[in-house]
């Protein structure tokens, strides 16, 4: 079974489905809310899991309520979280597009690393997204002396970047990513891959570039998008898969969850389960 360790931020989603974002100072009727996990590291571990991987996500929650609801609704996830807060993000998204909107308060307070030899040492790709220094860099170190790849969700600059990106095997970036693919590689990063919503993904390796189309698909819902394109490209490296081959299958996941309302972790598994009748990408 393919494993992924998943390093990162979670929150407590509040999310609203609503005609048309409020403009200020105007209250509007939603179309409906739901409570659930969140966070680009949360996400990815929880598509890992719908796609028939072991996913393991190291993480930060508050010893709350809130915590602990984020870490029952995460299940089967394996969660490993050291003290800290339980960020909430607000998320609204239009419906008629999917297009979504959030303000979350994110990562805010400084977190210590426990023993990680364990999870390193039951991982197949390592799988960051930026978010809490104090984890972030010590798993990567320890995947780097492992030989494990790791791969990063460059989704905006952050400091630790500078530490952390000399230690990335894949750096897969937003559209609007602050660093030029070059700049990424002049960190010695071997693979750059920059995702562009319904535009072609494109990857440069080595000297060479390409680019893969993505599914064509109705949009419903964006939140999160991107959190499952990165947990199923590491669950495809995960299964040995070819990095570059990999954002293909990494596209038709998140086209899955753009086209979900509700439980795209239940879409998701069923459309894994639904190719050839079996739970390999």
């Amino acid at each position: 079974m393919a494993a992924v360790l998943c390093v990162g931020l979670t929150t407590l989603d509040v999310t609203q489905r609503v005609d048309e974002f409020p403009v200020p100072g105007q209250k509007v009727r939603s179309l409906g809310a739901a409570l659930s996990p969140g966070g680009p590291a949360a996400n990815a571990a929880r598509a890992v899991a719908a796609l028939g991987g072991r996913a393991a996500l190291l993480t930060a929650l508050g010893a709350d309520a809130l915590g602990e609801f984020v870490r029952a609704s995460l299940d089967p996830v394996q969660v490993t979280a050291v003290a800290g807060t339980t960020p909430v993000s607000m998320v609204v998204v239009r419906n008629a597009d999917g297009e979504r909107t959030v303000v979350s308060r994110n990562a805010s307070v400084p977190v210590v690393a426990p023993d990680l030899s364990d999870l390193v040492a039951a991982a197949d790709v390592v799988l960051l997204d930026g978010h809490h220094d104090g984890l972030a860099i010590p798993a990567a170190q320890q995947a780097k002396e492992a030989g494990l790849p790791v791969v990063l969700d460059a989704g905006s600059w952050k400091p630790v970047l500078d530490h952390l990106l000399p230690l990335v095997d894949v750096a897969a970036c937003a559209s609007g990513f602050e660093l030029s693919d070059a700049e990424v590689h002049s960190y010695g990063v071997p693979l750059v891959i920059r995702t562009q919503g319904a535009a072609p993904v494109t990857w440069s390796r080595n000297g060479s570039t390409g680019e893969a189309p993505v599914p064509a698909v109705e949009v419903k819902d964006t939140n999160g998008a991107g959190d499952v394109w990165h947990g199923a490209y590491a669950y495809a490296l995960a299964s040995g898969t070819d990095p570059v081959a990999a954002i293909g299958f990494a596209s038709e996941a998140a086209a899955v969850r753009v086209g979900a309302v509700g439980d795209w972790v239940e879409r998701l598994a069923r459309w894994q389960d639904s190719r050839s009748g079996s739970r390999s990408c």
